[in-house]
């Protein structure tokens, strides 16, 4: 397979899911990737549960890692969760591979999730980002108001504001607030109008790449419902798609793909400053 000359970031991908097990398989898709020029994918956690996989596959592959509880973990996490997380992140402090907490935030969208206890494990993080010193990796869906307010309240700043879909002004917020704006497969959707529109009006300095992999699957992945219906299973994405996602970005964008790798890569180790220690 011929070698990239450019250089991706992917800056959110679960490798650690089921969805790439076995572990050969798992290994081909990230050297798959590399070979593509996805030099560094940067894995979060979402669970205690998962806090020391994400960990060991980060150092196994080269790549990095955060750490922290995930919204839609909340039902399941107890306060000793929280401990746990904070002994962790102090015993990782010279660990250069841990560049966030996260993946943590808030959601408003999926129905049923406790909002109240949401909020009070977004909170208790942001306080265990704010006494280790790291950025975050956000979960923005249908809560931007709120995770602004919590970010002020607490006084944190930087990191990544995974997946964005909110307004014009809420991104100008969060930008003014140290963090970027992550787009991935979303984007590749021609009825994506408004997610389109704010890449076209934000600056490339505020811009990362993602693939949110096995999630949030590119238009070319995409599974109709009338298919699944019919025993098509859904194709799982991953980092090898990041590279033809940067075209679509970089087309919209009216950039070349050269500006795009050199300023995205940039964007990701300014917000996550330990990535340039190593």
């Amino acid at each position: 397979m011929k070698q990239s000359t450019l250089e991706w970031i992917d800056s959110h991908c679960h490798l650690d899911a089921l969805e790439f097990d076995p572990e050969p398989e798992r290994l081909r898709v990230r050297e798959e990737a590399r070979s593509l020029g996805v030099r560094h994918c940067i894995l979060p956690a979402v669970e205690r549960a998962n806090f020391l996989t994400v960990q060991a596959l980060a150092h196994r592959l080269g790549d990095y890692y955060a750490l922290g509880i995930h919204p839609l973990c909340t039902p399941g996490a107890q306060e000793e969760d929280l401990s746990n997380l904070d002994q962790l992140l102090t015993q990782s402090a010279t660990d250069l591979s841990l560049v966030a907490l996260g993946e943590v935030g808030l959601d408003g969208w999926v129905a049923g999730l406790d909002w109240s206890r949401q909020l009070h494990f977004y909170l208790a993080q942001l306080k265990l980002a704010k006494k280790h010193g790291l950025p975050l990796i956000l979960h923005v869906r249908r809560s931007s108001d709120a995770l602004l307010k919590g970010l002020r309240d607490v006084g944190v700043r930087g990191g990544i504001a995974h997946a964005f879909n909110g307004s014009l002004v809420q991104a100008q917020h969060f930008m003014d607030m140290g963090f970027c704006l992550g787009f991935g497969g979303a984007l590749t959707y021609e009825r994506a109008l408004h997610l389109r529109r704010l890449l076209i009006n934000i600056p490339i300095t505020s811009i990362v790449l993602e693939t949110d992999a096995p999630d949030i699957p590119p238009h070319w992945l995409y599974v109709t419902a009338s298919a699944r219906a019919m025993g098509v299973k859904p194709t799982r994405n991953s980092p090898t798609e990041l590279p033809r996602i940067a075209h679509v970005v970089a087309e919209l964008k009216g950039v070349s793909l050269e500006e795009l790798s050199a300023q995205s890569c940039q964007n990701v180790r300014r917000v996550f400053p330990r990535m340039g220690l190593q």
